[in-house]
Parts: C-alpha cells; sequence; structure tokens
C-alpha cells in the first residue's frame, strides 16, 4: 500500500451527506463567534491551535469526494498561517463592522484544496480581540465542536498545566430539549439506519407520490410510522422568511441576557429553561413579520430542531451523531402566554417520538444515494420548516483562551435545503447569548429580530412579576398586565 493510500480514511455516511449538502445558497459551515476584553495574540493563538486544535487528527486532514466515494486525507503541506490569519475590522470597529465581516466569511466558502477549517483573529475590537471560527459541518457535530471548543480553553488565566483534551461538557438543562429527547431517539437508532437505507431504495416513487405515505405508514413499526408523517407534514406556509434564496448570508446577536431571569420565568411557569427561549424566538418572529405588513395571525411555522444521538462515552468524538425534530412555533398566537404554553405541549410531544433518529437514518442513507436522490429528498423535507433553531446549555463558569477570558459565545449552525434563516441560542458563564443568521434576500436587517428577541423575555419577566400566575394561563389577564405596562403584545 502506497504513503499516499495509508493517509486516506473512508469518510462515514452522515458526514458524506453533510460534505454533499454543500451548495452556493447555504454554506455547510458552522460559524461561531468569541469576544474577549483583553487583547489576544495572533502568535499565541497559532501556538494554541497547533498544540491543542490538531491534536484533534481528523483537523490535519481534507475532505475529498469523488463522486463515487468520499475519504479523508492528511495534507502534508498544512499551512496555520492560512487556517489561522489576523483581520481587521473599518471605521469604529464596533459590534456592527464584526457583524458585517462575520457575515461576509459567513456567505464565503472554505477552499476545498484544503482542511475546511480556519480562524480569524480581529485583534483591535473594543479594547480586547474577537475571534470568528468558520469549521466544514463534514468534520463534526455541534456539540463534538463544542468540545472542541472547549479543549482550547482553560478555567484560569495561567492554568498551572496544559488543559486536558478528555473534558467533557455533556450540557443537562433540567428536562430541556436535550434530556427530554436523547433517550427516545437513540433507542431506535439502528432501525432507523435500516429504514432511511429502505427508503431510499424506493425514494424516487415516494418523493414523486405523496399518496405512498399511506402504505409505508400501514408497514409495522413506529419509525416507519415516523417516516410517514414526517413525509405526511404539509409545507411551511408562506412569509417573507421562506423563499427563493440568494448567496448572501447577514448575521447579529444581542447583548447577553441574565441565565437566571430565564429560569426564573420558568419557574413560575411551570416550563423549562428552553420552552421559554423557544416561545421568545417566535414571539420575535411574530413581532418583525407584523412590523414588515405581514399577517400572521393563526399561523404556525416549523423549526428543525438538532437533537444530539451522541452516546455518552463518545461525546468527545467527531463526526455528525444527531437527528432534528420539526418543532411547531405558534408565530400566530398574539398572546406570549399561551404562546409559551404551546411550544411547551409540541416539546412535550417531541419527547415521545423518533423523529431525530428517523432524521439521523435519512442522512446516513442520503449519504451514499445518487446526487439527484439526495437534492430531491433535501427539498422536500427542507420546504417543511423555516428556520433551524439550536438551544445549547454550556459552561457556566469564566473560560480562558491563550490566558485571555471568554466574554461572549455565539455560533450558528448551516441551514440546508431551502431554509434560510438560523436561529442560535447558547448559555454560557450565567448569561444567554441570541443570535440570528439569515439569507439577505429574506431578513435585510437579522438585528431587527435579534432586538424584538430581547423584548419579549423582557416581556414574560413583567409578567412574572407584577402578577400572580396561579393555575391556568389567562390571556385576558396577559394583555391587560402587558397592555398597563405600555409592553402590549
Amino acid at each position: 500500500m502506497s504513503a499516499n493510500r495509508a493517509a486516506r480514511e473512508p469518510m462515514s455516511k452522515v458526514d458524506t451527506a453533510w460534505l454533499r449538502m454543500e451548495s452556493p445558497t447555504n454554506r455547510m459551515m458552522i460559524t461561531g463567534v468569541l469576544v474577549f476584553a483583553t487583547p489576544l495574540r495572533l502568535a499565541a493563538l497559532r501556538r494554541l491551535i497547533g498544540e491543542r486544535f490538531l491534536a484533534f487528527r481528523r483537523f490535519r486532514q481534507k475532505a475529498v469526494d469523488t463522486g463515487a466515494a468520499a475519504y479523508w486525507e492528511t495534507d502534508p503541506r498544512l499551512d496555520l498561517r492560512w487556517h489561522v490569519r489576523a483581520a481587521k475590522l473599518p471605521g469604529r470597529a464596533d459590534q456592527r463592522a464584526l457583524e458585517r465581516f462575520v457575515s461576509e466569511l459567513a456567505s464565503t466558502p472554505l477552499d476545498h484544496a484544503r482542511p475546511l477549517w480556519q480562524f480569524h483573529l480581529v485583534e483591535h475590537y473594543r479594547g480586547g480581540s474577537a475571534l470568528v471560527a468558520r469549521i466544514h459541518h463534514c468534520y463534526a457535530d455541534g456539540l463534538a465542536l463544542v468540545q472542541v471548543m472547549l479543549s482550547l480553553t482553560d478555567t484560569a488565566p495561567t492554568p498551572s498545566r496544559r488543559a486536558e483534551l478528555a473534558r467533557t461538557w455533556l450540557p443537562h438543562d433540567g428536562g430541556g430539549v436535550i434530556e427530554r429527547l436523547l433517550q427516545p431517539a437513540r433507542a431506535g437508532l439502528a432501525s432507523a439506519v435500516r429504514l432511511g437505507e429502505k427508503a431510499l431504495d424506493v425514494g424516487r416513487q415516494w418523493l414523486r407520490d405523496p399518496a405512498l405515505v399511506a402504505e409505508l405508514a400501514r408497514e409495522s413499526g413506529e419509525i416507519t410510522r415516523e417516516l410517514a408523517h414526517a413525509l405526511a407534514l404539509p409545507d411551511d406556509p408562506p412569509t417573507p422568511l421562506k423563499g427563493p434564496l440568494g448567496t448572501r448570508k447577514r448575521c447579529a446577536w444581542a447583548e447577553p441576557l441574565p441565565l437566571a431571569e430565564v429560569k426564573a420565568i420558568g419557574k413560575v411557569l411551570r416550563c423549562t429553561v428552553n420552552d421559554v427561549l423557544l416561545a421568545c424566538a417566535a414571539g420575535a418572529l411574530r413581532s418583525y413579520l407584523l412590523a414588515v405588513g405581514e399577517r400572521v395571525d393563526g399561523v404556525t411555522i416549523r423549526a428543525t430542531v438538532p437533537v444530539n444521538l451522541r452516546p455518552l462515552e463518545h461525546a468527545k468524538k467527531l463526526g455528525n451523531h444527531f437527528g432534528l425534530v420539526f418543532l411547531d412555533l405558534p408565530i400566530g398566537e398574539a398572546n406570549p402566554l399561551r404562546r409559551l404554553e404551546r411550544v411547551a405541549a409540541a416539546m412535550r410531544e417531541l419527547k415521545r417520538s423518533k423523529q431525530a433518529a428517523l432524521t439521523f437514518g435519512l442522512l446516513a442513507a442520503l449519504g451514499m444515494a445518487p446526487l439527484a436522490l439526495q437534492r430531491m429528498a433535501l427539498e422536500l423535507f427542507s420546504r417543511k420548516a423555516t428556520t433551524v433553531a439550536t438551544n445549547v446549555p454550556g459552561p457556566q463558569m469564566p473560560l480562558y483562551l491563550a490566558g485571555s477570558e471568554v466574554g461572549e459565545i455565539m455560533f450558528w449552525v448551516p441551514q440546508n435545503g431551502s431554509i434560510g434563516i438560523g436561529l442560535s441560542i447558547l448559555s454560557y458563564n450565567g448569561r444567554v447569548h441570541f443570535g440570528l443568521i439569515a439569507d439577505s434576500q429574506r431578513v435585510a436587517d437579522p438585528g431587527a429580530i435579534v432586538r424584538r428577541f430581547v423584548r419579549e423575555v423582557e416581556k414574560l419577566t413583567l409578567i412574572t412579576l407584577m402578577e400572580d400566575w396561579e393555575g391556568d394561563i389567562r390571556a385576558a389577564d396577559a394583555e391587560a398586565t402587558l397592555t398597563r405596562y405600555g409592553k402590549a403584545a
């Protein structure tokens, strides 16, 4: 065997699917932003990336797709000067300038002749620094990349010893999306992969003829019924958020909010932190659509929500090991408490489903399917949702990277197919970070939605502070409270 052949490794089916999902309208990159209060030096960052990031052998490898198969190939000429580079913001170098810079990077493909990752260090940003990371989705899913980023950090500015790569942070959110969906999804994982392959064997038929869904539903097995249910979902309703996509992304993020405030809302209203945050996101989308003249009363859209399927013992391995679920976002509900109640009910229903295992199986099968069938299936499922929504509970302690404290963290997973909106929620060190990335043809100013998200949290905070909410949620009381304090829904 030649040295070149020995340096190659086959790519998994699911990772291959994400590699081939790349398109000019949706780049398959996970994009992250870290903000530091003190300056981070380029030389120190390159040294850290060389020691810790490249300790994951996968990041030394290129993703190669021959059409017949995809594989990993070690890059003998990997150049850290290209992968870790300095950047400078124009003008005042404020948050708007950083948002524009991140938007440009999120719209620009990585170089497929090299390993598909890059770090961009803005050395002068608000008295400190900012770091923008771009990593192709075929390398790893969001949870795995959280582990990677944690491996770059320390819990003190001058650690007495090197941080251990084995450190694991599997988030537990007190009954939120991860814990509520993880075990039911894992239970059907093997059968989901088998069903995914079976579905694609006859894929050309059922993708063209929805009537075949009824036949699938009659087959035995819960996973099969989940497939039938997913195929039977109607397309999401037309709104300005859903439509033809361009090639430019725009992003924005809010000032972090106190996590304790969100937890207090959940405690009073008897729901999870995740329920509160996703309901606020739905309220922000509703308010934005009303502002642009859209009539949304009674309208429900869907978000695809990534769900971890990674066994605990594989928490720090790279690769993609997650499924997707369709979550209803009731943007047509005017009352914020009713909206929260409906989101919480939808999450409880998803807890009993195996949608995540189903989509994982389909992704595995798609990785080996003909390109035309991949695109057909991707379009079929992406028509059923308007946005991708991620919510990751992170470490609740300050972290340091090359001696500089991480003050803010934001990231976005890529959208796929015809989906052009991505919502991202991440909690870190006692604060909640919310951001949005959108196709510029769908949302010209994502900051308009971000600002509305903050106001939705304020509304629920006000309600829980000013009223004694006992028993059932009372729509009239909620409206009266918000009107009284000048916060009409």
